[in-house]
């Protein structure tokens, strides 16, 4: 409970001290004398005259009732409200053959580009809360694994399901690119920048579909859309997994070969960066930097209500008062 005026409460002191020097007055008024005090020398006092006493404190109450509610007593309560509007991520993820390839560096040893893929990508995905995430895998042709979501869960569940091999050979980057931005797009109308980004997932360079990267590039630049790219893979060559004419799976050395150059097209036409993933710490890193880079605006709104309680005190302060008039007039009158 808080006091709209405070320095209010200083009053009941003083007119307590104002009300003592008025009960000693009215000790000391007038009464009926007696010539001799044996007269009344063994009465006792009746229950009146014992109440009449009291009246004094009836007024004390009241008065110190009335000066608190000066003071205005209030009880604050606050409602916060946060307005959080999310972005919309559409993530692009390369699910080619070569996605099977052992080069990056998890700590406990190599593990295949797709496996690392997909691990950082579920951390990253658990960290955009509020934001609606859609997904499209793509090798020699584009595939819509998720549109726009908010159920994250339901996206990391078909994310587990994402495998090399589940689409035709073939790296098809501007039509995946394509795909992600047709999903962020609303009829071709012109997006918030800051509102829509895609995040493209790379190891190679676009040699399938009917759509240079390029192009898609300069549309989402002019629909004001974001888009990061990743290639992953380490320098020079990397272990390949191919199988023998015995059924066995043995591992080769591969030259390494992704389009850095138009990767970094990509992103500068549109604003974003380029980023180069050679392990699972570093690739690691990129999203959590892009997920910095790409915050949400929250906007906090702080109501105070204020609840008034003086009328609480003022009608028992009257009442208290009224009492005191009404017996100190009829049943606890005082002769004279």
């Amino acid at each position: 409970m808080t006091f709209s005026d405070p320095w209010l409460l200083l009053l009941p002191p003083l007119s307590l001290g104002c009300l003592a020097l008025m009960f000693k007055t009215e000790r000391v008024a007038p009464g009926v004398r007696f010539p001799d005090g044996r007269l009344t020398r063994g009465l006792s006092g009746s229950l009146r005259v014992r109440a009449a006493a009291l009246l004094p404190l009836l007024r004390a109450v009241a008065f110190l009732l009335l000066f608190t509610a000066l003071a205005r007593p209030q009880i604050a309560s606050k409602e916060t409200k946060v307005r959080s509007e999310g972005i919309d991520i559409m993530l692009a993820l390369d699910v080619s053959t070569s996605m099977k390839a052992r080069d990056l560096d998890s700590g406990t040893g190599s593990e295949e580009r797709l496996v690392i893929a997909k691990r950082v990508l579920r951390e990253f995905i658990r960290q955009r809360e509020g934001d609606r995430l859609g997904m499209v895998v793509f090798a020699a042709r584009p595939y819509l694994l998720s549109p726009l979501t908010l159920d994250h869960d339901w996206l990391l569940e078909n994310l587990a399901r994402v495998e090399t091999g589940m689409i035709e050979d073939g790296t098809a980057l501007g039509d995946g690119l394509l795909t992600a931005l047709a999903r962020l797009t609303d009829n071709g109308k012109r997006a918030d920048g800051r509102g829509k980004i895609i995040i493209l997932l790379t190891d190679g360079r676009n040699n399938s579909g009917a759509v240079t990267p390029a192009v898609v590039a300069a549309s989402a630049r002019a629909l004001g859309i974001k888009v990061y790219t990743v290639g992953v893979g380490a320098l020079g060559r990397a272990l390949f997994p191919l199988t023998d004419p015995f059924g066995a799976t043995i591992y080769r050395q591969v030259k390494v070969d992704i389009d850095e150059p138009a990767l970094r097209e990509i992103a500068g036409v549109t604003g974003a960066g380029y980023f180069r993933a050679t392990d699972a710490a570093t690739l690691l890193g990129i999203y959590q930097r892009i997920n910095r880079l790409e915050k949400r605006p929250i906007e906090t709104t702080e109501h105070v209500t204020r609840r008034e309680l003086f009328p609480l005190l003022l009608l028992p302060a009257f009442l208290l008062l009224l009492v005191e008039i009404v017996l100190k007039s009829t049943l606890l009158r005082r002769i004279p």
